[in-house]
């Protein structure tokens, strides 16, 4: 079954010229400073989507891990799955050192990596981080992805599936700012409120089947985060596809 999801995704692909161009809704946004995000909210057909989001339901092997926030121990409020090719050096965040598996584990993730190659050319991801969120509870706390083993101007493509939630980025912080630490690894409702104007804030509604892309310096000079929804009752699966830097 899986061969013929590949299969029907591949013929779409090639016999859609239009799958990937700006005429399917896609967004650029300049973030100013050498920052940019793309938004493709309809990347993968909605029928496709719920297809592979079956699939990533049911096979991936989910975990929950305990990470370190500021010195305490806690459960990640998501699950997790980490996949990347052989050879690269170990990922590790928060205090956590996930299992890499291969990507022929899972073999229908390099159709998916495949078509966002497509999607993104001169792009070459290695690796790639799975989340699972059961319901609105779940989120991701505001942070950057400026791990050193991704560059210092990494290229990262996130893929939704199933429930809508929000996604919000915002300028990060002077240096030199008293509001630097508190920016990140907190949830969003517990942030020192501050004043920012529109253009350093934005915020997306990832759409089931969309693809999203930060590019260039976002990850120096922005935060982002997947806050709690109450309204958000069903489960979100998002693949964010990155490049670790070879040692």
């Amino acid at each position: 079954m899986i061969g013929k999801m590949s299969n029907r995704l591949t013929t779409y692909i090639n016999s859609n010229p239009k799958f990937t161009k700006e005429t399917q809704n896609r967004r650029t946004i300049d973030l100013g400073e050498g920052s940019e995000i793309i938004y493709l909210p309809r990347f993968v057909p909605s029928d496709q989507s719920w297809k592979w989001f079956d699939y990533l339901d049911k096979e991936i092997p989910w975990v929950r891990p305990t990470i370190q926030v500021y010195g305490r121990s806690c459960s990640q409020p998501r699950d997790t799955c980490y996949v990347a090719s052989k050879g690269l050096q170990g990922l590790r965040y928060s205090g956590y050192t996930p299992h890499a598996y291969s990507w022929d584990d899972f073999p229908p993730l390099k159709d998916i990596l495949a078509a966002v190659h497509q999607a993104l050319p001169g792009s070459s991801f290695n690796s790639l981080l799975l989340n699972k969120y059961k319901n609105g509870s779940d989120y991701v706390a505001w942070h950057a992805d400026d791990e050193k083993v991704y560059g210092s101007t990494p290229e990262i493509a996130s893929i939704s599936f199933g429930c809508e939630r929000d996604f919000l980025l915002r300028k990060r912080p002077a240096k030199n700012s008293s509001l630097v630490q508190a920016a990140h690894e907190e949830p969003p409702s517990k942030q020192i409120k501050t004043r920012v104007s529109q253009n350093n804030q934005q915020s997306f509604v990832l759409k089931h089947g969309s693809l999203l892309v930060m590019r260039g310096h976002t990850q120096r000079d922005w935060l982002h985060s997947v806050p709690k929804r109450a309204k958000a009752d069903a489960v979100r699966i998002n693949l964010t596809f990155r490049r670790i830097m070879e040692d």
